[in-house]
């Protein structure tokens, strides 16, 4: 493991001179990876132009990194909001779907609150691991998902995912009617 740290510290370094991107993941053997590819559920890395050291964005949709034989609190070794996908933007009316991805599925006596914006979204239905969002007007969103136990009361919130809306604008030439 220590190589591949230092495998990715040599190339944040040769990167010095120029911001760039870098994805991390971890694969289901525990193995740390690297690449300039995005790859379902990996960690976006933004390098700073100016030095050799990583800036890194929060990591709004990432898969946890639990060890199968550790589960979460609730027993779920994946709870990820995994669409929209982190720092996905949606032009127009695109229909924007909403997804939760557990593993196990969804278990008995167990319950999912949606939030947007930190508003609870009150017209889910407790079981619903996908649905699809009303129109939103432009703007900055960050959508969460809360499981509860119902019998112990006991609950875990999933790591918020933050995507943009943007809306044709009348004056752009290429959005105007014939």
């Amino acid at each position: 493991m220590h190589r591949t740290w230092i495998a990715f510290l040599a190339a944040l370094a040769a990167l010095a001179v120029q911001a760039a991107v870098v994805y991390k993941w971890t694969d289901s053997d525990g193995v740390v990876h690297y690449s300039d590819q995005p790859v379902p559920g990996a960690q976006k890395i933004t390098t700073d132009g100016g030095s050799a050291a990583a800036t890194q964005k929060p990591p709004v949709s990432q898969l946890p990194e639990t060890p199968k034989d550790a589960p979460a609190g609730l027993g779920y070794t994946v709870f990820a909001v995994t669409a929209p996908t982190s720092e996905q933007t949606f032009f127009g009316d695109e229909v924007i779907s909403a997804r939760l991805t557990l593993e196990p599925g969804l278990k008995p006596n167990h319950t999912i609150t949606w939030h947007l914006n930190g508003k609870e979204l009150d017209d889910q239905p407790p079981t619903a691991t996908q649905f699809t969002l009303p129109h939103l007007d432009r703007g900055t969103y960050a959508i969460a998902a809360t499981l509860k136990d119902q019998e112990t009361g006991e609950s875990e919130s999933s790591a918020s995912v933050t995507f943009y809306v943007r809306q044709p604008s009348a004056l752009s030439p290429q959005h105007k009617s014939p």
